[in-house]
């Protein structure tokens, strides 16, 4: 399995790197010149970068999440981390107009940490934890977020502007302007040195404690790692839901939830997903693309309805 989906992954990558409106030439790329080496390096080269960063740091964030709450439908789309985001974003536009892209993923950050720790006191209070019922108060409580986030860029005239800058989109992905998605990496390598502590996590606090975990720091420490991923991503390419569920629950259907032996699994899976999807909006109209958010959403979606449909059952 491991090899057929890192088979997939290589074919996905070739197919990304050739597939585009401008047609490559292959004697220009094998003598290093011409159109066809800028556009692959400017352009191609830090899309595909992009995508697999992206989908690698979202699927990890959501299998992060669900271990913290104890819930498979939880991730940065259903707990309003996406939306504080955004808000976060807007709200750093209009204190400090002149404000650099590092300083807006600060503000980003700062939104989604705390957006997160609100999510995670509201369900702590409910005495009954439906396994469906999680999800949908992240969805109503990301709602929320997401309209004051749109009545606010209303209030300061963003709002035309804003909604398409922070659909996700790749198409505007060239070298000088994605450094930032790079911020994914330590969340990544630290998931994957504390992925068994992460295991306990998802044990619930009495059983992680008594095996000789700090519960709240190792929650503490999770909660940050998403809200870097969440930050970078959302500066970069804009929001892009779905990711971080549809993943690690189908790795764990078929794997179990050892974090050690599946994030491999599951940072691949997130990456060949969202090739998947990018792939797919830019043939659809081809040579114009439908954008990543869009797509994900529909495929994403479609996933986490048969889950939920699953799960009642």
């Amino acid at each position: 399995m491991r090899l057929g989906l890192l088979s997939l992954f290589i074919v996905l990558c070739l197919v990304s790197l050739l597939l585009g409106a401008m047609p490559l030439s292959w004697a220009e790329l094998i003598n290093f010149s011409g159109d066809s080496w800028l556009t692959l390096t400017v352009s191609r080269i830090p899309r595909l970068i992009a995508i697999v960063l992206t989908g690698i740091g979202l699927s990890i964030c959501g299998v992060i999440l669900q271990h913290i709450v104890r819930n498979k439908f939880v991730e940065p789309g259903t707990s309003g981390g996406l939306d504080a985001a955004k808000l976060g974003i807007m709200v750093s536009l209009t204190m400090i107009p002149a404000v650099g892209v590092f300083t807006k993923a600060l503000f980003a950050m700062l939104f989604c940490f705390i957006a997160s720790l609100i999510y995670i006191a509201i369900i702590a209070r409910i005495r009954f934890r439906n396994t469906v019922l999680i999800p949908v108060i992240g969805l109503m409580y990301g709602g929320v977020l997401s309209a004051i986030a749109e009545f606010y860029a209303y209030q300061n005239n963003l709002l035309q502007s804003v909604q398409g800058w922070l659909l996700g989109d790749f198409s505007r992905i060239v070298q000088g302007h994605y450094e930032m998605i790079y911020f994914i990496l330590p969340t990544i390598i630290l998931t994957y040195v504390f992925a068994y502590r992460f295991t306990l996590l998802g044990m619930g606090e009495e059983a992680a404690s008594s095996l000789g975990l700090n519960f709240k720091a190792m929650a503490a420490l999770g909660l940050i790692l998403v809200s870097v991923t969440v930050s970078a991503t959302v500066i970069t390419v804009g929001a892009i839901p779905f990711v971080g569920l549809v993943i690690p629950n189908l790795v764990a259907l078929k794997y179990g939830e050892n974090l050690s032996k599946t994030l491999p699994i599951i940072a691949l899976g997130g990456a060949c997903l969202l090739l998947i999807c990018d792939i797919v909006g830019r043939l659809v109209i081809y040579p114009f693309e439908v954008p990543i958010g869009l797509t994900a959403g529909v495929v994403g979606g479609a996933i986490f309805l048969i889950l939920i449909l699953r799960g009642l059952r």
